[in-house]
């Protein structure tokens, strides 16, 4: 079950790495980090969530540049699932 702290955090994750990448899209980038954070939606421990979605979203923008969605091969649609 997620807590408003997590959500907190999560925003927080998606400022940071807005700052990290100003070269990518915001918007990309709040969806690739949303859509990760979906796959821990059943984790029983929180407390690292957020943390692990950073990760997960840090690496896959460091290796594959974020393109608007619909153009391939990596859009923020296609990253999450990596």
């Amino acid at each position: 079950m997620r807590d408003d702290n997590e959500s907190v955090q999560i925003d927080q994750v998606i400022e940071r790495l807005i700052a990290r990448f100003p070269a990518e899209s915001p918007a990309e980038i709040e969806l690739l980090v949303r859509r990760i954070h979906e796959r821990f939606a059943d984790a029983r421990v929180r407390d690292f969530v957020p943390l692990l979605v950073e990760k997960a979203a840090r690496q896959a923008v460091g290796v594959y540049p974020i393109v608007a969605i619909g153009e391939e091969p990596h859009s923020a649609e296609t990253m999450a699932t990596i």
